[in-house]
């Protein structure tokens, strides 16, 4: 199975691992729609890759009815939308946790049920490695992390003969890490590569691999896979 001639929407596809997976799936031969909030760099982006551009919020009901309303049939869907918000279980605010989960869980929602995805096709979602290695401070986004790998497999069965899948990248080194002083990020990524049996943090194409193995295998439905570098059994 091939993407020449497939239509894949990227929702988060304007940075990260969304945007991997737009460039992939571009030299695929997929027709490629990126959806995100930033309507500026979703343009530039565009026009860069040769794909259509349709800003998006994933917390706006209408905005996400609008993607699919604008995009009509399509063969695959990618999840990597999200703003994080996080911090001590105790003190974090509940406006940040209930944004998180508005983003992360319920924008993936929304895509799932506004979608019309064409026979064989697929939808993956994006969760993370802390669903089941969390860390202090990161509760809600485990949580949530969580609650997207549950719903893929419920989804499995609900939307089928769609296939949904998840997947759930171990440390990678995207933009979203950018906010880190430079010095802090370079050293937090050495540590971590060290630890790993791979010698290394991943990179947005490790994971966009993946996504694109998700929806050019016909036989997988249900799956969640752990990328990871091999940080779940050290």
């Amino acid at each position: 199975m091939t993407l020449a001639g497939k239509t894949v929407v990227v929702v988060g596809g304007s940075s990260g691992i969304g945007l991997a997976t737009a460039e992939l799936a571009k030299r695929e031969g997929a027709d490629v729609i990126i959806a995100s909030r930033n309507a500026g760099r979703l343009e530039v982006l565009a026009e860069r890759l040769k794909a259509t551009a349709i800003p998006t919020d994933v917390t706006d009901d209408a905005s996400v009815a609008n993607l699919f309303q604008r995009s009509g049939p399509v063969d695959h869907v990618v999840v990597s939308a999200a703003q994080l918000r996080t911090g001590p279980f105790k003190t974090v605010a509940m406006d940040d946790v209930r944004a998180t989960m508005e983003s992360k869980f319920w924008g993936a929602w929304r895509v799932a049920r506004a979608a019309d995805i064409r026979a064989g096709g697929s939808l993956t979602l994006v969760s993370g490695f802390l669903s089941i290695r969390p860390r202090p401070n990161s509760a809600i986004i485990s949580a949530a992390n969580a609650a997207l790998e549950s719903l893929s497999r419920a989804l499995a069965l609900e939307l089928a003969p769609l296939r949904v899948n998840c997947i759930s990248p171990g440390i990678i080194d995207t933009p979203i890490r950018a906010a880190m002083p430079a010095e802090a990020r370079k050293e937090m990524l050495a540590k971590a590569a060290a630890s790993l049996p791979v010698g290394r943090v991943g990179e947005g194409e490790d994971v966009a691999r993946q996504i694109i193995a998700f929806m050019t295998n016909g036989f997988m439905t249900g799956a969640t896979v752990y990328l990871d570098g091999g940080a779940l059994v050290v």
